[in-house]
């Protein structure tokens, strides 16, 4: 484990003068700018988007340094070699589902959390403990639209998901936690593992989102991180009969005649990339699935008849 005590070893190692670091978190607020994007439920999620010297900075901190610290293996989300599908396999053919959400996650982030557990004293001298926590934080919150945010709260959540983990273990549940979305399967009464939950996460300075607690059982559909679990895991139905159609008209057609009837505004390619990338997650999913795989082989092949300039559609 590399230790920091001296400012020019850490500006050595992220590439960045130890001026410019300093120049950067003295600065904070002009190297951000604030975006809302409307949620699902009518809400709106504020993004806190780093300009370009700062992102850099950021996402250096990231694959220098956070990276290398260790994760709970009950996080499933922003790890390296973890896909998607991390945190809905192990709850597959489960006869209770259970997803607890946390309120406000991001925003209850600390300051002093992100210099505790992302920073630790072990390893960086004081004076570099507080650069790093101010490079990576924004006036009172954990800025979403940063690169190093996710990282970060894997770190804080660190131990309660290994008590979490070790809890439910001993009774034969599996847990998971996506970001601020948490699962757990087997046979256990909901209510208790939502209190226990709660008392946990209260602890930390965390609340329960009580308006999406979900509690599933054998026989509803079961999902977790948007992949049903219910028998074996798969990509929504009414996702893949979305892309089927969407695939269907492109092939009988032709995809720019697809894209003029439908007033759709991206080009031929991006829409052949742009079905490419969603066949590609559902065999992700579904590996052997004979229908996407002839799919993939059509859109490959219209792209490259694209590019060599025998299609003009």
């Amino acid at each position: 484990m590399i230790v920091y005590r001296e400012l020019s070893t850490l500006a050595r190692d992220l590439g960045v003068s130890g001026r410019t670091l300093y120049a950067v978190s003295n600065s904070l607020p002009k190297h951000y700018r604030t975006v809302e994007l409307p949620k699902g439920d009518g809400a709106v999620r504020r993004l806190s988007i780093p300009d370009r010297e700062l992102m850099e900075i950021q996402r250096r901190i990231l694959n220098r340094l956070l990276v290398y610290m260790p994760v709970s293996p009950h996080a499933a989300a922003y790890r390296r070699g973890v896909d998607h599908a991390a945190g809905a396999r192990p709850h597959t053919g489960r006869p209770v589902l259970l997803r607890l959400d946390i309120r406000h996650f991001f925003d209850s982030i600390l300051y002093s959390d992100v210099k505790e557990y992302a920073f630790p004293a072990r390893i960086y001298a004081e004076p570099l403990r507080v650069l790093l926590s101010i490079l990576c934080y924004r006036g009172d919150t954990l800025p979403q639209g940063a690169p190093t945010s996710p990282a970060v709260s894997n770190l804080i959540l660190r131990d309660f998901d290994l008590e979490t983990g070790a809890w439910c273990g001993a009774r034969g549940i599996r847990y998971t936690r996506y970001c601020d979305d948490m699962a757990f399967s087997g046979e256990f009464d909901p209510a208790e593992v939502s209190r226990l939950i709660a008392g946990k996460l209260w602890e930390r300075g965390f609340l329960l989102n009580g308006e999406k607690t979900r509690a599933m059982f054998a026989g509803q559909r079961q999902t977790v991180t948007g992949l049903v679990v219910n028998e074996r895991l798969n990509v929504p139905r009414e996702y893949r009969r979305a892309l089927r159609q969407e695939l269907y008209f492109c092939r009988r057609f032709g995809v720019s005649a697809h894209l003029a009837r439908t007033g759709a505004a991206p080009e031929p390619e991006g829409c052949l990339r742009s079905l490419l990338g969603r066949v590609a997650y559902v065999l992700q999913i579904d590996p052997e699935n004979r229908e996407m795989l002839g799919y993939r082989e059509w859109l490959l092949r219209e792209l490259a008849l694209l590019h060599s300039g025998e299609r003009d559609s």
